[in-house]
């Protein structure tokens, strides 16, 4: 395996080779351009991508380069980077036994032209880390200690995000657009929760954030777009774009989900989310550069390109749509989590308890008064430290059970009173 100094050297080379050396090659044709950036992302090389690893910094350095490439300038002050460290005891790194990690967002901003409307902005996002050699969530534990290269999950969507960014910095938008390449995203959307918390762009001024997260096998056309219902204009603007783009394009959901889509609509902006769906080689070894599909990929980042320059150029404001619950398992199903209260926890760790980033629409925790950044302490009789803690207090409950939850809210302790639900209610 490289050294870190050798893995840093392989990020400088690469951002020489984006912005020098080869400018005659990344001018060529654009499905060969996305295609070298998914290879050196999903390089051996590079290990697998773990957060904090010297292969994350070499890829967040080539992330670097390809923004200078296409012309963006840092969204912070003279900085492409938005450095974080993870807890030791956020859950999936405490179940990994890994200890505390350094994060990296890679951020670039193409800035607005309308006087008024370039204050406000649209976020570009994709995360690039991936599973390392395996130490977390593989899905292929016989292959542990090998790379887990992660080419569709998540290189395919960092090649997009380059790829947008070249496209649209050719002719600027009204609004600014800014590009963050997330950091975090295994181990539970920390890179873009970390965001939100201390965004380049207020979130009072963000108008909206697509998100690219596995979008390199496209098969049969198909394209899904999650988070179609976070904005009432959102599903006649995607069949609009689709008039050109033709794709089988499948556009449905609210804004949860297991990407960093989710953390922007926890804070109540509209958001979308491109997506060639689950194949076989997900969170396993076998998710090689090989498998992708650079022309399927490029349509994708050219559908990805007009939806933001779409956005970045209305003039309405966006209707936001704060969605009820999604189902969940009914009682007595394989996932077994008890009883429902609805919230949205902060995956970061770093505190006694769970800290909560927002709560479902007219979920029992809503209804109770929770609140965005409130710390549950105790549910019921049981005490919460953390994540297990609070699912094993919910575990002990049932639908309709009425319970008192002791919570810290701006340092002070208070205890609201919740109706817990029916998951698949």
């Amino acid at each position: 395996m490289l050294t870190s100094r050798s893995l840093a050297q392989a990020g400088f080379a690469g951002l020489v080779l984006l912005v020098g050396v080869n400018r005659r090659s990344m001018s060529g044709q654009t499905p060969a351009r996305v295609l070298q950036d998914v290879r050196f992302l999903a390089a051996d090389q590079l290990a697998g991508r773990l957060t904090g690893s010297p292969g994350a910094d070499s890829a967040a350095t080539y992330i670097a380069g390809g923004f200078i490439f296409a012309g963006l300038r840092p969204a912070f002050a003279s900085s492409w980077f938005q450095d974080f460290t993870i807890s030791e005891d956020a859950p999936a790194i405490k179940a990994a036994k890994l200890g505390p990690m350094h994060g990296r967002n890679v951020l670039g901003i193409l800035t607005g032209t309308d006087p008024v409307l370039r204050e406000q902005c649209v976020i570009v996002g994709a995360h690039y880390d991936h599973l390392g050699l395996g130490e977390i969530d593989v899905l292929d534990p016989d292959h542990r200690g090998e790379p887990h290269r992660g080419a569709d999950d998540n290189a395919s969507g960092t090649a997009a995000l380059l790829d947008i960014a070249r496209q649209l910095a050719k002719r600027p938008m009204a609004r600014s657009v800014i590009f963050i390449a997330f950091s975090g995203e295994e181990e539970g959307d920390l890179g873009s929760a970390h965001y939100v918390k201390h965004p380049a762009c207020s979130i009072d001024h963000t108008v909206a954030m697509v998100n690219l997260d596995m979008v390199g096998r496209l098969r049969n056309d198909r394209l899904l777009v999650l988070g179609a219902g976070t904005a009432t204009e959102f599903p006649a603007l995607l069949d609009s774009l689709n008039r050109s783009a033709k794709f089988d394009l499948r556009a449905s959901g609210d804004g949860y989900g297991p990407s960093d889509h989710a953390s922007f609509y926890a804070a109540k902006l509209p958001v979308l989310h491109l997506f060639t769906d689950l194949h076989e080689d997900y969170h396993r070894a076998s998710d090689t550069w090989e498998r992708i599909n650079p022309e399927g990929l490029e349509r994708v980042a050219t559908f990805g390109a007009a939806l933001t320059r779409a956005l970045a150029e209305r003039r309405a404001p966006l209707t936001f749509v704060d969605a009820p619950p999604p189902v969940a398992p009914t009682a007595g199903s394989a996932s077994g989590y008890g009883a429902y209260l609805g919230t949205i926890p902060d995956m970061s760790g770093g505190v006694t308890g769970v800290r909560v980033t927002g709560t479902r629409a007219g979920s029992p925790a809503a209804t109770a008064g929770i609140q965005d950044g409130d710390i549950i302490r105790r549910i019921g009789d049981q005490e919460v430290n953390d994540l297990q803690g609070m699912t094993d207090a919910l575990r002990a409950h049932q639908p309709g059970d009425v319970v008192d939850i002791v919570l810290e809210r701006g340092g002070k302790t208070r205890t609201v009173r919740a109706t817990l639900g029916k998951r698949g209610g």
